[in-house]
């Protein structure tokens, strides 16, 4: 993928970084042909452009006995949309929230440590939340793919 403003070699460095973000600067160098302190200028420009965001672990919560983890589908008022948001930003159990097109507004990943946990996580945040047209949640029963970020 043609990504403007990235040569081969920023989107080789990516490509060793989206497999494996904890490669050090001298590894990803002596993979790609360049010094390690070359590799340290891409990576710190690629990260002041805002092409990498973070670092982080991904926890599969599939492997944690009990967790449970579901998608929403929130369609909301247009007065109602930003409280929403922001109340859905604030509650930890919501782990990624997405704005879309069509008429569900909103996307929404929640994670719980238990079925008891996600249920009044629905009782108590989704229903309450004001301006709501329609909310459909989907229980995720198994990750078959899951592709972190941007694909190079």
């Amino acid at each position: 993928m043609f990504l403007e403003g990235m040569d081969k070699l920023d989107q080789e460095i990516l490509q060793l970084l989206i497999e494996n973000a904890r490669l050090s600067y001298s590894e990803i160098g002596e993979k790609v042909g360049i010094s390690r302190v070359a590799v340290k200028a891409r990576v710190k420009a690629l990260e002041d452009k805002g092409i990498i965001e973070e670092y982080t672990t991904v926890i599969n919560p599939q492997k944690i006995n009990g967790a449970i983890s579901a998608y929403f589908e929130i369609e909301t008022t247009p007065q109602a949309l930003q409280t929403v948001i922001k109340r859905l930003n604030e509650n930890e159990t919501v782990t990624q929230i997405y704005r879309i097109t069509g008429a569900c507004k909103l996307h929404v990943h929640a994670a719980a440590a238990s079925q008891e946990e996600m249920e009044r996580f629905i009782s108590k945040e989704i229903d309450q939340l004001p301006g709501i047209i329609k909310a459909s949640c989907n229980i995720i029963l198994s990750r078959i793919k899951d592709i972190k970020g941007l694909r190079l």
